[in-house]
């Protein structure tokens, strides 16, 4: 009976002998095919294919590797684990070391004020700096933070960046609409002014009953005139879709070199500066008024504008006056007050000395 039970172990042994041993024929074959693919080019293996292969690779040892080892040599094989070996000591990782951590923000920096910048001139940038990184390098840190490539960054730019690159030749001009008091009942204004974004001055260039599109070139002509048109200077103007902004008016602006820049419809926002005034001139002024003609609503804009220029801080210029007048600098002397309006406006200063 024992006997019996040893020659069927040894057929089950042997039978499963043979099926590994077609297994590793199989193996060999495929590895055979995948090296007649690469041909002369030699396969590129990561930290943790290197790892795999040297943890097999010692568990089999030289004679076995020589015998089936297809992809990689046995020397090579031995001494990634070999090198596997010393990292436990020596705490060093496999493969090529990390860049160091404050690449990334330098380079959403440079992104940041640069976006037409491309990999390569970041990198260069980078070598300027004293980086020594490549252009593949760059491209990672970026797609992991999320910012697509330069092309696309200039398809996406900000209302934000066209201002601030436009800054000192950009204006906005708008409309306002008041209702005034008049012996035949409410009339409506319309106040057309203009605004300097960088220092918010405002100009108003026109108060007008039923303003229509020659009324709107006049206005141009004077926002134009060499002496002392408001528009001097200033490269682009900021409008809305009001259909009062004609073509004639648009191309009078384009010969004197403003480019009118037509809002998107219903983006109130990205003429946040003008929408501010126009609040800023009701809720302070002109909604606090019951305005009696034509006549005193220009002597309340006047009023207005006076106090707006050279006695209210702005917020947007860290609290400082547009216009400040030679009492804005006195530290000492009986405080005053001047009202405007019967004391709806009010501007406190210093007594000269």
């Amino acid at each position: 009976m024992l006997h019996a039970v040893q020659y069927f172990l040894l057929l089950a042994v042997g039978w499963v002998s043979r099926e590994q041993q077609a297994v590793i024929a199989y193996l060999q074959a495929e590895n055979e095919t995948l090296r007649e693919q690469l041909g002369d080019r030699k396969p590129r293996y990561t930290a943790r294919q290197r790892q795999r292969l040297a943890e097999a690779g010692k568990a089999l040892g030289r004679t076995l590797l020589a015998a089936h080892a297809s992809l990689v040599t046995p020397d090579t094989i031995m001494r990634w684990y070999r090198n596997l070996a010393a990292a436990k000591y020596t705490a060093k990782p496999l493969g090529r070391p990390r860049k160091r951590q404050n690449l990334a923000p330098l380079l959403l920096r440079l992104v940041r004020e640069n976006p037409g910048f491309g990999y390569t001139r970041l990198r260069d940038v980078l070598h300027n700096l004293g980086f020594c990184t490549s252009r593949s390098t760059v491209k990672r840190v970026l797609d992991d933070k999320g910012v697509v490539p330069a092309p696309e960054r200039n398809r996406t730019r900000s209302w934000k960046d066209f201002l601030a690159t436009h800054w000192d030749g950009l204006a906005a001009g708008d409309f306002f609409h008041i209702e005034v008091m008049t012996w035949r009942g409410l009339v409506r204004y319309s106040v057309f002014f203009v605004m300097e974004l960088r220092t918010r001055r405002v100009h108003i260039a026109g108060i007008q009953r039923d303003p229509d599109g020659h009324c709107l070139l006049q206005i141009a002509r004077n926002l134009l005139n060499d002496f002392d048109g408001f528009l001097r200077g200033k490269t682009h103007l900021i409008l809305d879709r009001d259909p009062l902004f004609t073509a004639a008016f648009k191309d009078l602006l384009g010969q004197g070199g403003v480019k009118v820049v037509t809002l998107p419809r219903r983006s109130p926002n990205l003429n946040a500066y003008s929408e501010r005034f126009v609040r800023s001139i009701k809720d302070e002024c002109l909604g606090r008024m019951v305005i009696l003609g034509e006549r005193h609503l220009r002597h309340a804009i006047r009023h207005y504008m006076a106090h707006y220029h050279s006695e209210r801080n702005h917020q947007g210029l860290d609290s400082a006056l547009i216009d400040p007048g030679p009492e804005a600098d006195r530290q000492e002397g009986r405080i005053l007050c001047r009202p405007r309006l019967g004391g709806l406006l009010r501007h406190y200063y210093r007594e000269a000395a």
